[in-house]
């Protein structure tokens, strides 16, 4: 067999083959050259980074819009007219019907329902029309004075009271009769007077939590134109004695200001300011009014004292006209949550039509003023927190007020149609045999 042999190749390949090789080479560095150069790199970066995909556009404004609501009793139902709606510095009163509407609030802004007798609510705003329940809050308080409160063996014992009967707060001096206040205060004007005086609770945030941790509610009581320490700070500002050019000062020695300067009402407020920040539920201003005792002829005030200038300075009272006091009922309730007027039998030194013996009397005494005071402050939401005597008799027979007195005015309170009651001893020596015990509705009040 004949084999067949393949014809040879051209002597030219080995050239072009060659050639091709140096080719392909060179556009392979050339290639790498193109994507490797800095300069093409960085504009490659640059073409990736425009091109990334755009940033969301930001998400609309929450748009502002009234918060309507009603506000009920949460036992009956019955709508609570007159209640306070807060939102930031505005108030809003529930209608007749417990209706209300706020100026326009974003979601989620806070604000708060409150109505004197009832339970504050704290709320935050939304789309949607809202029913606010508030529950009913009747306050039974004991006192605590500026020395009292930093004594912890006083301060314990009136703590047991109220945590095993039916009390459910403590009033606490935040300014006392002499213008001191018991803890650290950072109001400016308050450490240039020498308000801190020579008591200073150094924890007192902590005893504020344990009240509340234990559900007591909380007063601030603050003394305002019956204070010592500012008028000597700042005599401009005091009543001055025409007899000497020094502050006028009362039969206990003590000096007041004038209740016409409102440079004394700013401080009063921004000490209550403060109190609020603290923790306090509520803020009591005490000695709202002119003096009654000393040498009341020889005070000197920045204005003339007449009923037509004391009435716009103080608003206030129990009687028809302001007793020189500058209060009268009328003025004030428009302005209130609770008028707490001292009902104290041995106060009533001519008695009252058809009670010659107040002290004899307490249940009648009480029940009348308090029904009076309700009649003067009507039609309005404020509410009558009296407060009663759980002290010796000064004015009359001298008599111990005990376990039958002090109950005789709690019922007369009562009857009289007060919300609660307040118990005043200068002492914090309180009888606690008057009082009841715990009950279903006081027993959130615990033990430590």
């Amino acid at each position: 067999m004949e084999s067949t042999q393949a014809p040879a190749e051209p002597t030219r390949r080995p050239v072009l083959y060659g050639a091709f090789v140096l080719g392909a080479l060179a556009g392979i560095v050339t290639l790498g050259w193109l994507l490797l150069s800095p300069s093409l790199l960085l504009q490659r970066q640059v073409a990736l980074a425009t091109t990334q995909p755009a940033e969301p556009a930001p998400a609309a404004e929450p748009v502002a819009q009234p918060v309507l609501g009603r506000v009920l009793d949460a036992g009956s139902g019955a709508p609570l007219p007159g209640a306070s709606v807060w939102a930031g510095a505005d108030e809003i009163r529930a209608d007749a019907e417990g209706h209300f509407a706020t100026e326009p609030l974003k979601p989620g802004a806070a604000f708060l329902v409150k109505a004197p007798g009832y339970e504050l609510r704290r709320l935050t705003a939304g789309a949607d029309p809202v029913t606010v329940a508030l529950q009913p809050k009747v306050v039974r308080a004991a006192y605590l004075t500026y020395y009292g409160v930093a004594d912890k063996g006083i301060r314990d014992k009136v703590l047991e009271l109220v945590a095993r009967t039916e009390l459910n707060a403590v009033v606490i001096d935040v300014k006392g009769d002499r213008g001191l206040i018991p803890y650290r205060t950072a109001v400016p004007l308050a450490l240039e007077a020498g308000a801190q005086g020579p008591v200073i609770i150094k924890d007192f945030d902590g005893l504020l939590a344990s009240l509340k941790a234990r559900n007591v509610y909380t007063i601030a009581r603050i003394v305002t134109f019956k204070d010592n320490i500012l008028a000597q700070h700042r005599p401009d500002w005091a009543i001055l004695d025409t007899r000497t050019g020094k502050p006028w000062i009362d039969n206990e020695k003590l000096a007041w200001v004038d209740p016409f300067r409102e440079e004394v009402w700013d401080y009063d407020i921004a000490i209550a300011k403060e109190a609020i920040a603290k923790g306090f539920d509520e803020v009591q201003f005490d000695y709202v009014r002119f003096p009654t005792d000393g040498k009341l002829s020889a005070a000197k005030y920045s204005q003339p004292n007449n009923s037509q200038t004391r009435l716009p300075a103080i608003a206030g009272s129990f009687n028809e006209n302001d007793t020189d006091i500058g209060q009268r009922v009328e003025e004030l309730a428009v302005h209130l949550d609770y008028i707490c007027p001292m009902v104290y039998p041995s106060g009533y030194h001519r008695g009252i039509p058809g009670v010659r013996n107040p002290v004899a009397q307490p249940y009648e005494i009480v029940k009348e003023s308090v029904r009076l005071t309700r009649k003067r402050s009507a039609p309005g939401a404020v509410q009558v927190r009296p407060w009663i005597q759980d002290f010796k008799d000064y004015a009359f027979d001298k008599r111990i007020f005990g376990v039958n007195e002090i109950r005789a005015q709690i019922r007369g309170a009562r009857d009289g149609g007060a919300l609660g009651f307040m118990l005043w001893n200068p002492k914090n020596d309180y009888t606690g045999a008057a009082l009841g015990p715990k009950t279903t509705a006081t027993a959130k009040v615990t033990t430590p």
